[in-house]
């Protein structure tokens, strides 16, 4: 074993030579809320018999530590929902500093003034919040059934815990478009930086995605009238790209997907809360650990690890418009963000 606490195996290096140190769990397809690019109106979810374990869930995270992972995320559906997801938490964060550099989470913030300061005490140093409006009425459309009020409330929570905020601002043609300034000024006036995401094509929502579709470098030339933009270079573990924007304290983030890809320096696998290993957000192809997991054990994992990586593709899939309402089957909520 490592002076760092890992044990000396083979890594996480993919077909193309991408080192894949971040891993992404989704603890649960279950959402309170059904935002209209996310979820359809009506949803079935997953029975309980078809989930990992949490303890299931914990001793997968150690094996993807052990190769080399360094930054975890927890996500869902809404992973603040699931019963006992603070023993998961406290199991994970115990390889901080020892071979975990960082666990993260993302949450819609409903139930996260509750859970904030068991996030804290189990080493989680920063969260991104879901977050496309402040307008309560226009956030009760986009989410179908939301108020804004506790989300604001976990996020000052979360805040006095000592948890660094980011917010997720999806960009909504029609819906949010001109909220991008006044939600950059709120964050400035709170201290949290500010990530703008294209719509994604996963999953039937019930809606033809493409009217809402708004590419973000829109979105930069609407800021570039009145404040100047210039990029930089820090990186967080994730694919978004910041900007420095003039007046502004806080960064400005984008998250391109569609209009400018992010592949060819992707660092992530996803595992989901049924146990499938997806190498890509964009495509359907997947490796069930789960099975494997149960009638092999450890060994089963790095086999099937090491499939997962050769088989990493080198670009994903998505489009919008025409045939692809959906590049996946599946729901983001299935996948985790």
């Amino acid at each position: 074993m490592s002076a760092t606490g890992k044990t000396d195996v083979q890594g996480m290096t993919d077909g193309f030579g991408r080192r894949i140190d971040y891993l992404r769990i989704s603890v649960t397809d279950r959402c309170d809320l059904r935002c209209r690019y996310c979820m359809a109106e009506r949803m079935t979810f997953l029975p309980r018999s078809a989930i990992l374990t949490l303890e299931e869930i914990a001793i997968i995270a150690d094996r993807f530590i052990a190769r080399g992972v360094t930054k975890i995320r927890l996500s869902g559906g809404e992973p603040l929902l699931r019963r006992d997801f603070a023993d998961l938490v406290r199991r994970i964060g115990r390889h901080i500093g020892k071979g975990l550099d960082e666990l993260t989470l993302t949450t819609n913030g409903t139930h996260l003034a509750e859970h904030a300061e068991m996030l804290a005490q189990a080493g989680v140093k920063r969260v991104n919040v879901s977050l496309d409006t402040l307008d309560p009425a226009v956030f009760s459309f986009i989410t179908r059934v939301g108020d804004v009020r506790p989300v604001l409330q976990g996020i000052a929570a979360a805040r006095t815990a000592g948890i660094a905020v980011k917010i997720n601002m999806v960009a909504l043609k029609g819906l949010n478009d001109d909220a991008f300034l006044p939600m950059l000024r709120w964050c400035d006036d709170h201290g949290h930086d500010l990530t703008l995401i294209e719509t994604m094509p996963l999953g039937d929502v019930g809606e033809d995605r493409s009217d809402r579709f708004l590419p973000l470098s829109h979105v930069l030339q609407q800021i570039r009238e009145t404040h100047a933009v210039t990029p930089l270079a820090d990186r967080t573990s994730g694919p978004a790209r910041y900007f420095a924007v003039e007046g502004f304290r806080v960064r400005l983030g984008l998250i391109t997907p569609l209009s400018e890809t992010f592949c060819a320096g992707c660092n992530r696998m996803r595992l989901t809360c049924q146990g499938r290993i997806y190498m890509c957000l964009g495509h359907d192809d997947h490796i069930d650990l789960k099975s494997a997991f149960r009638e092999g054990g450890v060994a089963a994992v790095d086999a099937l690890l090491d499939r997962a990586l050769a088989t990493k593709p080198l670009a994903h899939d998505f489009r919008i418009g025409g045939d692809a309402l959906a590049a996946t089957k599946r729901h983001m909520s299935v996948t985790g963000g």
